[in-house]
């Protein structure tokens, strides 16, 4: 099917629209205006028709025959209109006796309203027509009642040539109106529809261009409508797509360092046991520790971009129960105390005695409360602290977890819980961990917030909602979110 531009519709739809209703009001007019002035110059006629008709009974009545011939000649070549209307007189054969013009009637030309005049009820002839010389003429014929006389009709000629001559100028000043109408129509609607499509080409070029991989193609707003806030919009995309884009490469590139390391490091051990022939056990026990330890952190990473791709289908599920966070949140700290004591990063949480019971899923908590520890201990320096809290607070539970690390500029801020955003690209991580705690977190119908000073230090406070005993009924062994 062939494709119809804006303009193409525009002029079938709107512009032919418009054509065809002043076509037909210069049509309509020209119609009325005819039939106006024809039916005035008719009317005319009659009127004078009636009027001789009285005084053609009057001559007879008071004249005899030849001298109301003679009176009716004299009558007839002095009529006071016989320059624009020609009177002529009829014998009751259908010859033109006399003419107020003096000049003799053709009998080539004929006379269809005296035939018209013989047989209707009043008397009354009328006819539009060309003499034989090619003159539009208007002919009323009279019939006149009068016994014994020569003259049985009298007619009245008038020329159409000045009516015809008003009427199409009459036509043509409507017919110029329509047109400059039309071309004013057509010249706003162009400019119309050129302002619309001339966007939507440098939109639709541009959406090709982003669809093919260059997110740097903009579009230049030209109006403060509906479509300068497309090319907006389409802007808008451009540059989130832009930035997901960047983010998508730094995370692959970070992933791929990310399994690089302990990968280098299992094979690097696994070597170093297999060529040697004399080591000690202490050397083995150390290879496979590291073995053990990095295969883990496969393992983790592993599993975190599962997560993620989980969260990104739809399929992320919880298995919510009752639960004692305090366990799950000790657990983790105990997790990371060997690990931030050999980096000399102190770590300082003083349990509480006791804390609500909530309503959630522990083992996801417990990635939550890692993914956080591993990040203050990763993004502070060697001598730096981590300092966890956990209280009770408005029905809500809250764990602060503070660190003395590098901080986060506050232009990184606001994108920190995206997913991909790395803000400091010197330490390792994908730039996913967060993003999962998130949505965790989410899930829970909690939140995590964060404040952070660049060079100073990042404070990740979480707060879960206390759990409602009135809600076990609505409990199932599983609940899956999306």
């Amino acid at each position: 099917m062939a494709l119809k531009s804006i303009a193409q519709r525009w002029f079938i739809n709107s512009f032919a629209v418009i054509f065809v209703i002043l076509l037909a009001i210069v049509t309509g007019s020209g119609f009325v205006i005819h039939n106006f002035y024809y039916s005035s110059v008719r009317q005319s006629l009659k009127y004078r028709a009636n009027s001789v008709s009285s005084t053609v009974l009057q001559y007879s009545e008071n004249a005899s025959n030849s001298s109301f011939y003679t009176s009716m000649r004299d009558y007839v070549e002095s009529f006071p209109d016989k320059d624009f209307v020609e009177l002529m007189a009829i014998d009751p054969y259908g010859n033109v006796s006399m003419t107020s013009s003096g000049f003799s009637y053709q009998k080539k030309d004929r006379m269809p309203d005296y035939n018209e005049a013989l047989s209707a009820p009043d008397g009354t002839g009328y006819y539009v027509g060309r003499l034989s010389n090619g003159q539009k003429i208007m002919a009323v014929t009279q019939m006149v009642s009068v016994v014994n006389s020569e003259i049985s009709a009298m007619r009245f000629v008038v020329s159409l040539e000045n009516v015809d001559a008003m009427i199409f100028q009459l036509i043509m000043g409507i017919s110029i109106v329509a047109v400059a109408v039309l071309a004013l129509v057509l010249i706003s609607g162009l400019l119309f529809v050129k302002s619309i499509v001339r966007p939507v080409r440098d939109i639709g070029t541009a959406a090709r261009q982003i669809a093919g991989g260059d997110f740097k193609s903009r579009i230049q707003k030209v109006s403060n409508d509906e479509v300068g806030e497309l090319c907006e919009t389409i802007n808008f995309m451009a540059d989130e797509l832009e930035n997901s884009e960047k983010m998508k490469n730094e995370f692959i590139s970070s992933v791929s360092h990310e399994l690089r390391t302990p990968l280098t490091a299992i094979k690097g051990w696994a070597e170093t046991l297999i060529d040697t022939e004399n080591y000690d056990l202490a050397t083995m026990k150390k290879g496979m520790r590291v073995i053990s330890a990095e295969t883990e952190r496969l393992s983790g990473m592993v599993e975190e971009l599962l997560d993620f791709s989980r969260i990104q289908n739809g399929r992320f599920s919880l298995v919510f129960q009752k639960m004692d966070l305090l366990a799950e949140l000790g657990e983790a700290v105990l997790m990371y105390a060997e690990k931030a004591k050999r980096d000399n990063i102190e770590i300082i949480y003083e349990e509480p005695e006791m804390l609500p019971v909530i309503y959630g899923d522990k083992n996801r908590l417990r990635q939550v409360f890692i993914n956080i520890i591993d990040n203050a201990i990763k993004y502070s320096d060697p001598g730096g602290r981590v300092k966890i809290d956990a209280f009770a607070r408005d029905e809500k539970i809250m764990i602060t977890v503070a660190d003395s690390g590098c901080g986060i500029s506050p232009d990184d801020l606001p994108m920190i819980k995206t997913k991909f955003f790395k803000a400091n690209h010197t330490r390792r991580g994908s730039g996913i961990g967060l993003a999962v705690a998130n949505e965790i977190i989410s899930m829970h119908h909690g939140s995590i917030d964060i404040e952070s000073t660049l060079n100073v230090g990042t404070t990740v406070i979480i707060t879960i909602p206390i759990h409602n005993p009135e809600e076990d009924i609505e409990a199932n062994a599983a609940i899956s979110y999306k």
